[in-house]
């Protein structure tokens, strides 16, 4: 059996998706934080703006590690955690909780998981939109 190899998210990359996220947000007229994720949940860029609350930080990371565990987005995710969902008592098995706001996306590179990104600091329907752009950016 052969496995072809996918690149992993790099710092470029990372680097790329905060921009574009950023970017889409200051359009809109909103100020937000950025985190992106490696596949193994590491943080590899992060972006708060000085005028964002500080809250926003947190909130996009955990945004991000909740998409990439799960790997969905966030966005798609909300029914899950209601009593009687698929992930009702997820979010307090885990060591580092989870964040079902939409506003986290994972990142996939021919088709497998490499990381993923959190905006935080827009309603949840704007975070996610810019997390949204930014991956299709990276395609």
């Amino acid at each position: 059996m052969s496995t072809t190899a996918v690149a992993p998210l790099s710092i470029e990359d990372a680097e790329l998706l905060v921009a574009t996220a950023r970017r889409a947000a200051e359009e809109a007229g909103v100020t937000v934080s950025v985190s992106v994720l490696d596949a193994g949940g590491h943080l590899l860029a992060f972006r708060r703006d000085d005028r964002a609350v500080l809250i926003s930080g947190e909130t996009s990371t955990r945004k991000a590690y909740t998409a990439l565990q799960l790997n969905t987005p966030t966005a798609d995710l909300g029914d899950a955690v209601q009593p009687g969902g698929l992930f009702h008592t997820l979010p307090t098995a885990l060591d580092r909780p989870l964040l079902f706001i939409a506003g986290g996306v994972p990142v996939q590179r021919d088709g497998r998981l490499i990381g993923a990104i959190g905006v935080g600091g827009g309603a949840p329907e704007q975070d996610h939109g810019f997390a949204t752009a930014a991956v299709r950016a990276l395609a």
